[in-house]
């Protein structure tokens, strides 16, 4: 698998602006990262996927404007494996993050605490805006994990939260990819705030500094 960066701004024509957003999903064996991620892109529906790690790229158009998503549909060892460390170089490449979990295995919903845990140690909590996603809503008779559960663990993380069925429905996954985007530019909007204000200290320092130097 090949891992490129690429511009997350690209000029387009009549100076409108494509904006690309580089997404990492997370989480255990078996809770439906790849059916997610296929059912977004294709809006198909697919149950039985093999132990591959790929990054899909597909353009939309929301609110007018261009969004490149990039996804980085990540692996994670089978069930009784130690579990594996979320990388750096994933860490560094994801604008936003969906961390996924089976609501009838509740072991993989332990699995997403332990990765927030990991994201949280090492990235500031609001440098990457994440969802966690309960996937599987369909198969309510065998549920483990209650909708209030995955809930109360998304607001204690500031995180969003979405209950979804890959199997039953597309909206409900755009939505998810959609509302990341959101948030991943209300970061970006942040940042660039941010270091504009700090900008101006430096300048007004540097002009106070050498008044005194005189």
């Amino acid at each position: 698998m090949v891992v490129q960066e690429k511009s997350r701004v690209e000029m387009m024509e009549g100076n409108q602006q494509r904006v690309e957003v580089n997404i990492l999903l997370l989480g255990a064996h078996n809770v439906g990262k790849s059916a997610l991620t296929v059912r977004f892109l294709t809006r198909r529906f697919i149950s039985e996927y093999g132990d591959i790690e790929s990054v899909y790229s597909r353009v939309d158009r929301i609110d007018g404007q261009e969004i490149c998503f990039n996804i980085w549909d990540s692996q994670y060892t089978q069930a009784g494996e130690k579990s594996p460390s979320i990388s750096d170089k994933q860490l560094h490449w994801a604008d936003g993050m969906i961390l996924v979990y089976n609501i009838c295995d509740r072991s993989s919903f332990d699995v997403v605490q332990q990765q927030l845990q990991q994201i949280r140690r090492s990235r500031k909590p609001s440098s990457v805006p994440i969802i966690i996603v309960a996937n599987k809503r369909d198969l309510q008779r065998h549920r483990s994990v209650s909708g209030e559960e995955g809930r109360l663990l998304a607001l204690s993380q500031h995180c969003g939260f979405f209950e979804v069925s890959a199997a039953e429905t597309y909206h409900g996954v755009l939505l998810v990819f959609h509302r990341l985007v959101d948030l991943v530019k209300e970061t970006r909007a942040i940042r660039k705030s941010t270091a504009g204000v700090r900008g101006i200290v430096r300048s007004v320092s540097a002009v106070f500094g050498k008044k005194r130097a005189e």
